[in-house]
């Protein structure tokens, strides 16, 4: 391999193989760690600061600066795959979820919640002696028993000790119908009240009344910001408004060049093109951009709060003694959301009586410089920002550094257990148990590469995708279309990772080889036949 010539490679690769050795040893003399996994929902790949974006998100950042970042790492598209996959370190299909909480299509992989032959990470270190909590966004049980007729599919039935937040997939933010346990409560008739900082306050008091000198803890907390509704505090608003005014077309070429500026994307690697369907920002008159300005500064509060609140968290944790013995993940659930929201008032001034999104517009700046969004395979789908934390486990000589090796939610499982000391268990409450996936993500924590020897594989309503080693295989498939294999594109991903220049017609039989692996894999997990139905036809269906 040409060292200089590489897209992806990072000069952290040429420190001494004596300080990665020093760290290995300090990391495997190390007490058990807490674990955090903070999730975003619906936040594109560019938006962190972190990774060239201009919202403020110094808390984040700083556990960036201070931990790892990695260029390529995916989650499965949208909300309910990607939460089912992170869990339980299987492909969403295999745990009961390969689509979404709206309905049961009466297909084991498509059941609409989680089954018995997975286990949560929470089931797994409760198991293994860890305190386990969840603040925030469940969205794995059916939608038709989140009122409370059936609770077998709860936070606190899979292994969660506390849970406060909602268990579908979205909420009002200032006038929440949220659980405490499998308790319903709602939001406090206070204009001070704020769902996103409710949710960081729990999981800061959830750390705070932890008992350190008896167990670990692993807490999830899972956002629900910035998705729609956009819905967030003036103060927070009134600091991006400005801003936004500069347009898309102007800060997807800052963000980009921000992004090559802090190492994550080579000099010559080209950006993709405005979407197709996104007007230049000139065209618009002064009214529709101020209303498009509004949408963007209301998305960007959003974010902003919810990193307002994870310095909270990191400051219950370093009040605590614990940040340094804490594995701290952030991580979006998917990429950016281009899907047209709106009703009830339909005003964008972020109030709670209205019900608004960003749009495909804002949401070609949000996956930055990739295309495509939500649901579909292509970066802009399922690229994250994914960002590890981990004092006493990461070789400092590695901190603010780029890891290349691509990752996966699937990986998250056996990181956790690999840290936590624990086993997967071949069975469980009787049931058993189905083989992990994904691969610990620990050697990278010194400098080693992942021990990866399976390609990674997805499909979301028909849309689909096989990532092995540089090569990538993926098809979109529009909403309520059938699945074309004539649609199916080859990108080579190290030299070309925004997915430019369709290699299908140069290496034919290896496209034939790709997608043929990828059949042998949807046998497997019971992806076959694909159903592309649109989700209105599917609740319509269910009813």
């Amino acid at each position: 391999m040409n060292l200089l010539k590489n897209k992806f490679f990072s000069f952290a690769a040429l420190a001494a193989p004596a300080l990665f050795s020093s760290c290995i040893e300090k990391a495997s003399q190390q007490q058990r760690p807490n674990i955090v996994i903070i999730l975003a929902d619906d936040m594109g790949f560019s938006d962190l600061g972190s990774y060239g974006g201009e919202v403020e998100t110094p808390n984040i950042d700083r556990l960036a600066k201070n931990g790892l970042r990695y260029r390529q790492f995916y989650n499965g598209a949208r909300s309910c795959p990607t939460r089912a996959a992170l869990l339980t370190g299987l492909y969403p299909h295999q745990a009961g979820m390969g689509w979404m909480t709206a309905v049961d299509l009466q297909r084991p992989a498509y059941q609409g919640y989680l089954n018995n032959k997975c286990v949560t990470i929470a089931e797994a270190l409760k198991e293994a002696g860890y305190a386990t909590y969840l603040s925030g966004k469940w969205h794995l049980s059916l939608d038709r028993n989140n009122d409370g007729s059936n609770k077998e599919n709860w936070p606190l039935q899979r292994g969660f000790d506390l849970f406060y937040g909602i268990l579908g997939g979205a909420a009002n933010f200032f006038t929440t119908q949220y659980y405490y346990g499998n308790e319903r409560g709602r939001a406090p008739d206070d204009e001070s009240f704020y769902f996103t900082h409710a949710l960081n306050d729990s999981a800061a008091a959830f750390i705070s009344r932890h008992e350190f000198d008896k167990k670990p803890f692993f807490l999830y907390l899972s956002h629900i910001a910035p998705h729609w509704p956009l819905h967030a505090l003036q103060e927070d608003i009134d600091k991006y408004v400005d801003r936004y005014w500069a347009g898309w077309d102007k800060l997807r070429e800052e963000r980009f060049e921000r992004q090559k500026n802090i190492g994550l994307f080579g000099k010559d690697i080209e950006m993709s093109s405005r979407d197709k369907e996104v007007e230049e920002w000139e065209s618009l008159t002064r009214e529709q951009k101020h209303e498009f300005v509004m949408r963007m500064a209301i998305y960007a509060a959003q974010i902003d709060a919810m990193d307002q609140g994870i310095g909270r968290v990191i400051a219950a944790l370093e009040e605590k003694g614990q940040l340094d013995n804490t594995m701290i993940v952030f991580l979006s659930d998917n990429g950016a959301c281009a899907e047209h929201i709106s009703g009830q008032r339909r005003v964008v001034d972020g109030k709670a009586d209205t019900w608004e999104s960003y749009r495909i517009q804002w949401a070609n700046l949000s996956s930055t410089p990739y295309r495509e969004y939500k649901h579909y395979k292509h970066e802009g789908g399922i690229a994250t920002p994914f960002i590890v934390h981990y004092p006493n486990g990461i070789c400092k000589t590695l901190n603010n550094s780029w890891i290349s090796d691509y990752g996966h939610i699937i990986d998250l499982m056996p990181t956790c257990l690999d840290l936590a000391k624990a086993k997967y268990p071949k069975t469980y409450k009787g049931n058993a148990i189905l083989p992990m996936e994904g691969v610990s993500l620990v050697p990278n924590f010194s400098g080693k590469k992942l021990n990866r020897t399976q390609p990674l594989f997805g499909e979301h309503q028909g849309s689909l995708f096989v990532r092995d080693g540089k090569w990538k295989l993926v098809c979109k498939t529009e909403h309520n279309q059938p699945f074309d294999e004539a649609n199916i594109s080859l990108y080579d991903m190290d030299n070309d990772p925004t997915e430019l220049t369709d290699l299908s017609e140069k290496y034919p039989e290896l496209r034939k080889q790709m997608y043929k692996t990828w059949l042998q894999w949807a046998e497997r997990v019971d992806a076959l036949p694909l159903d592309t139905r649109d989700y209105g036809r599917r609740q319509r269906e269910s009813r």
